[in-house]
C-alpha cells in the first residue's frame, strides 16, 4: 500500500440508471428490466441499452459530438464540482486523463462508409480523428480544457481497469497530481456483429457461472473517477493494482487460470493483504463458457471458498472497455454504505451451478453483511490482459 490512489469523486452511468444512487437501488432490487431484445441490422440479440436521458446531453463541440462523448459528459456532469475544484487547486496542466474504451469511432465512421457508398464522398463533416483511439480522452481534456498527459487503453474489455495502473504510475513519476480515470464503451452495429461472428453473444439474457450459460449480453455504460495521492478527505482509495498477460490466445482465457491468479495475487501483494482481508469480490463473470470455468478456478485458488463474490454482468450487461471502471464504481457505492446492515451486490443466474467447477460463494439477493472494508473487482480481457484491482474505504 505504498502508492495509494484517493478517490475524491467518481460517479457512473449504466443501464440501471444514470448516477450512483440510481444505479445502487437497482442493483440491490436484482432488476433485470433493462436487458431486452433489440435489433442491429438483421440481427435480433438482447442487450442493456442506455435511455435517452443520458446520450441526449449536448456536446458542445460539434466535433466532439457523437454518443461515446455524450455518455462521458453525462457522468463528468456529476463530477464537474470536484473537477473544477482540482483545476483550481492543480491547475489545467496538472491534471491527466486516462480512460478505456473498445469503441474507436465505430458508429461515425459506419454512417461515413455508408454515405461514401451511396455518393462516392465521405460526409464534409467526418474526420478519420473520429475512429483514433485517443478521440474519447481528447473529448474530456478538450472540456474542461486541460494540457497534462491523455492516454486511451484499447486493452478490450480490461481497457478501463488498465487506465488505473497508468494513472498511478504517471502520478507517482510527478507526471500529474490528479487525474481522470474511467472507461465509457457503447453497443455499435459492428461491435454487436463482430462479438456475433465470434459466437460470444448468449441468445439470452446473461447468465454467470451457470451449467447453462450460453455467452455475453452487451451493455453500455460510462464511469469516471477523480483521484489523487493527496488523502483530502476522500473516504476511498485504491490501495492494490495487479497485471498480468496471459500470451496464450487472441480471444480464449488461458485454461487453468494462470494469469488471472497471478492478477489476483499482484493486487494483494501491492495492497500488502491477505486473500482474507477481502470481504467481497467483483467478477469479470461473462457468462461464457471459457472466462467463468477460469476464473472459478482462479478465484478458488487464492481465495476460501467463503468469500462473498457475484458476477453484476447479469444486470448491466458486459460494458466492455467501461466494464473494469464501471465495476469498480460498482465496489466504491459497496463501500460506502452506511448502518449496521450493508448489502452486496447480488449474483443473478438460473440457480443452475456448473458441478465441474469449484463452488463459489456466490452472493444470494437481498445478503446483508456486518462489515465491508476492501473490495476487489477483476477484469479478465481477450489477448489474456488481466487486471484486478482492490479498493478499501478510509
Amino acid at each position: 500500500m505504498t502508492r495509494p490512489l484517493f478517490i475524491q469523486d467518481f460517479n457512473a452511468v449504466c443501464a440501471l440508471g444514470s448516477g450512483k444512487d440510481a444505479i445502487w437501488k437497482k442493483l440491490l432490487a436484482g432488476d433485470r428490466s433493462a436487458i431486452q431484445e433489440r435489433i442491429f441490422g438483421k440481427l435480433s440479440r438482447y442487450a442493456a441499452l442506455l435511455t435517452s436521458e443520458v446520450t441526449d446531453v449536448p456536446v458542445e463541440n460539434p466535433f466532439f459530438d457523437n454518443r461515446v462523448n455524450r455518455i462521458s459528459l453525462s457522468v463528468l456532469q456529476f463530477m464537474r464540482p470536484k473537477i473544477e475544484a482540482a483545476i483550481q487547486n492543480y491547475g489545467k496542466d496538472r491534471i491527466g486523463v486516462f480512460l478505456g474504451s473498445c469503441d474507436n469511432g465505430s458508429e461515425a465512421s459506419l454512417a461515413a462508409l455508408q454515405t461514401f457508398s451511396q455518393t462516392g464522398s465521405f460526409p464534409e463533416n467526418y474526420s478519420m480523428e473520429m475512429q483514433q483511439a485517443d478521440f474519447p480522452a481528447r473529448f474530456i481534456a478538450d472540456y474542461f480544457e486541460l494540457n497534462n498527459v491523455i492516454q486511451t487503453h484499447s486493452t478490450a474489455c480490461a481497457s478501463s481497469a488498465s487506465a488505473f495502473a497508468s494513472a498511478r504510475n504517471m502520478i507517482y513519476a510527478g507526471v500529474c497530481d490528479a487525474a481522470i480515470v474511467g472507461g465509457v464503451d457503447i453497443v455499435s452495429l459492428p461491435v454487436m456483429l463482430g462479438f456475433s461472428s465470434l459466437e460470444a453473444v448468449s441468445p439470452e439474457p446473461c447468465n454467470p457461472f451457470s451449467a447453462n450459460r450460453s455467452g455475453i449480453t452487451l451493455g453500455e455504460a460510462g464511469a469516471f473517477f477523480l483521484v489523487t495521492k493527496e488523502a483530502d478527505g476522500a473516504s476511498l482509495k485504491i490501495i492494490g493494482i495487479g497485471e498480468s498477460a496471459d500470451a496464450d490466445h487472441m480471444t480464449a482465457p488461458r485454461a487453468d487460470g494462470a494469469g488471472a491468479i497471478l492478477a489476483m495475487q499482484g493486487a494483494l501483494s501491492d495492497a500488502e493483504l491477505s486473500p482474507s482481508q477481502i470481504d467481497y469480490l467483483n467478477l469479470h463473470g461473462t457468462g461464457t463458457k471459457l472466462n467463468d470455468a477460469m476464473e472459478s478456478l482462479a478465484v478458488a485458488s487464492v481465495f476460501s471458498g467463503t468469500l462473498p463474490v457475484s458476477s453484476t454482468k447479469a444486470m448491466t450487461g458486459h460494458t466492455l472497455g467501461a466494464a473494469g471502471a464501471l465495476e469498480l464504481a460498482i465496489c466504491g457505492m459497496t463501500l460506502l454504505q452506511t448502518g449496521n446492515e450493508k448489502f452486496l451486490p447480488p449474483h443473478l443466474f438460473d440457480g443452475v451451478r456448473d458441478e465441474t467447477l469449484p463452488s463459489l460463494n456466490l452472493v444470494p439477493a437481498p445478503h446483508a453483511v456486518n462489515r465491508v472494508s476492501r473490495c476487489m473487482s477483476n477484469s479478465f480481457a481477450f489477448g489474456g490482459c488481466n487486471v484486478s484491482l482492490v479498493m478499501e474505504r478510509t
